[in-house]
């Protein structure tokens, strides 16, 4: 992946270059906080690697690579607070450092920030970003709420979980990509096919996200079994459900109507019985088609085989964390 390192120390050095170091303080500092947590900065460098597809303009693609950061980090300090989360990337989530209130306000202010990165761009490509950012902030949104809703509803599908990981999470990898190539000069066409090439590559990212979460390591920076804890009804859940029988299958479902103190032998018998009905085989035999549907949209796009090395590299390269 080294070629990706000339967009990471690009990115870095305008992130770098572009704190949010001004007053009031305590509305700001937990601004610089999160984003300083690092991560590997997935949807800017999806950004600026399309904007160089057709035009060679990872410089000029630069504000609008930060405002998907922005936002991005914006929806992770709000859903650890409706998650209750007390880690993330391996520290203090925002909420749990400094306070609530501030938490909120302060997510608030980098939502409009992401905006504001937008405004400088020539009015017509300005009102194409705009367009693609403000469809896919709804629909983050709306992801947001089925996943709060999923947790109270025992009849919750296959087919509404992959609605929700959608808006969630794998609509703003499509739009990064969506944005850069418009930025870098592509056609609508093409511009629309790297957007569901992201699309699904995002769907990919967090079915392995899913299983990291239930069967990884805590090094992954994350509360382990968070969403066991938090009864998410995640594609392992609902698949188990389908292959266990009716006495696992109404223990899980018991177990996932409840949210005790201590949260330890939950996780562990629901582990327990996800495992017996190998799960993860078919979470992963899902993950590999979504990233293949991923792959066949970047034949559509005009561009040289190094470059769909590359786009397939980096696809291959965010699902290749282990558990």
């Amino acid at each position: 992946m080294q070629f990706l390192d000339t967009y990471k120390d690009l990115f870095l050095d305008y992130l770098s270059a572009n704190k949010y170091d001004k007053a009031p303080h305590n509305l700001y500092i937990p601004v610089d906080y999160i984003l300083g947590l690092g991560g590997k900065r997935i949807r800017p460098l999806l950004l600026l690697l399309a904007a160089d597809i057709a035009g060679q303009k990872a410089k000029e693609a630069l504000a609008a690579a930060m405002s998907v950061e922005v936002f991005h980090n914006f929806t992770l300090l709000h859903d650890d607070i409706m998650d209750e989360a007390p880690l993330r990337r391996g520290h203090a989530t925002v909420h749990e450092k400094y306070d609530t209130n501030t938490a909120i306000l302060s997510g608030d202010v980098m939502m409009i920030s992401a905006y504001k990165c937008l405004e400088d761009y020539p009015s017509d490509i300005a009102i194409k970003l705009l367009k693609i950012f403000n469809k896919m902030a709804v629909e983050v949104c709306e992801g947001q709420q089925m996943d709060m809703d999923f947790e109270s509803r025992e009849d919750v599908s296959i087919v509404e979980y992959f609605e929700m990981i959608t808006n969630k999470t794998s609509v703003l990898i499509g739009a990064a990509l969506q944005m850069g190539g418009i930025i870098g000069g592509l056609d609508d066409q093409s511009a629309n096919h790297l957007y569901h090439y992201g699309k699904n590559v995002g769907i990919a990212f967090q079915m392995q996200d899913d299983m990291l979460d239930t069967f990884g390591e805590p090094k992954v920076g994350k509360q382990p079994g968070g969403d066991i804890i938090q009864n998410k009804k995640t594609y392992l859940y609902l698949k188990t459900l389908e292959l266990v029988g009716e006495n696992e299958q109404s223990e899980l479902i018991n177990l996932y109507g409840t949210r005790p103190i201590d949260p330890t032998n939950k996780v562990k018998r629901v582990r327990e019985i996800m495992k017996s009905a190998h799960v993860l085989i078919h979470s992963d035999e899902v993950k590999n088609e979504y990233k293949n549907l991923a792959f066949s949209h970047l034949e559509a796009i005009k561009m040289t085989g190094q470059q769909k090395t590359q786009f397939k590299e980096f696809g291959d390269f965010l699902l290749s964390r282990s558990l």
